[in-house]
């Protein structure tokens, strides 16, 4: 167990593998990426062999061996490396290494042989998505995880908004990746994060309950529309408040996309620096949210996890707080 340490580091057409129509820039050079969808579980050799038709077998190991295969964003270069089904392999047309010192801004706050949690920082993506393939918390954690053997590999849990820090878990294993996420509303006991929002809150503490759904241009709004709406359940309570600005305990009951911004600003408190819902404060440089506490039980053991992630400093240096309790 490790705590709170650093990273330093041709088939059937039922069966073919389904091409991604997405093709990004990757840096600013305008070289391309090209993305495959994964359809069942199967070798990454064999899975490169039965999708890039157009090269030899040799071009295809040579593609490994210079570190131009991806697996959700990570470098892989072993053939042996086993796939599941909707994995995403990403072809790039340049070499795609280990992040190397960049790792240490990933900070491990558990480590065990099935699953390992992270306080991930502001401004990282969980899992690459159509803008960034290498800068995500899941490629820093598997190039780590891979340092003690190549054929390593960790499975998603759930993931934070790119501009949340906090607790992030992944598992080391399909089965418990599964488990988990088959019951997760069921099994998380506690999420509780830490929020700053504009103004003060006229009724300090207090539930709301909407249901979400998406814009054409990927922002969250509350509907009372049961059908169509995902159901979402927040909690919150002021713990202190200074220049016109208000830190709270949010806890959700449901993990929807965005919830917590969307419901601050159905209460007319935006979560400062949140400029994609509408606040005009950026204080801190950053969102206003952090993920501070994950609590779970595991779904094939009788175990208990809680994990913490401290907040902020800059958090509690502008309220003159030590901690949270």
């Amino acid at each position: 167990m490790n705590e709170n340490k650093k990273i330093t580091s041709r088939p059937s057409k039922k069966n073919r593998a389904k091409k991604s129509t997405r093709f990004e820039k990757g840096r600013p050079n305008d070289k391309l990426f090209k993305e495959y969808i994964v359809p069942r579980r199967m070798l990454l050799l064999d899975f490169l062999i039965e999708t890039i038709t157009f090269k030899s077998r040799n071009n295809i190991k040579k593609l490994l061996s210079s570190h131009q295969i991806l697996v959700n964003g990570a470098s892989v270069s072993q053939f042996d490396f086993e796939l599941i089904a909707k994995d995403i392999v990403t072809i790039s047309q340049y070499p795609v290494k280990s992040n190397g010192k960049k790792e240490s801004k990933v900070q491990i706050l558990y480590e065990d042989d099935e699953l390992i949690a992270i306080n991930k920082p502001c401004g990282l993506l969980s899992i690459s998505d159509d803008k960034e393939k290498e800068k995500t918390a899941y490629r820093y954690v598997m190039d780590y995880v891979r340092k003690t053997d190549p054929k390593n590999r960790i499975f998603v849990v759930h993931r934070l908004d790119k501009e949340t820090s906090g607790v992030l878990i992944f598992t080391k294993n399909e089965e418990l990746k599964e488990a988990l996420q088959d019951k997760w509303n069921d099994l998380v006991k506690v999420r509780e994060y830490i929020a700053i929002c504009e103004g003060i809150f006229e009724k300090k503490s207090g539930t709301r309950v909407s249901y979400l759904m998406q814009t054409k241009t990927n922002l969250m709004y509350s509907t009372q529309d049961k059908i169509n709406g995902q159901k979402a359940i927040t909690h919150y309570e002021v713990i202190v408040e200074k220049d016109n600005l208000s830190l709270l305990k949010v806890q959700i009951d449901t993990g929807k996309k965005n919830q917590i911004r969307v419901h601050m600003k159905d209460l007319g408190h935006k979560i400062v620096g949140d400029d994609k819902y509408g606040s005009t404060d950026n204080t801190f440089n950053r969102l206003g949210l952090h993920a501070r506490i994950l609590e779970f039980d595991h779904p094939l053991k009788n175990k208990h996890f809680k994990f913490i992630a401290d907040t902020p400093k800059e958090f509690l240096k502008f309220f003159d707080l030590k901690k949270i309790k």
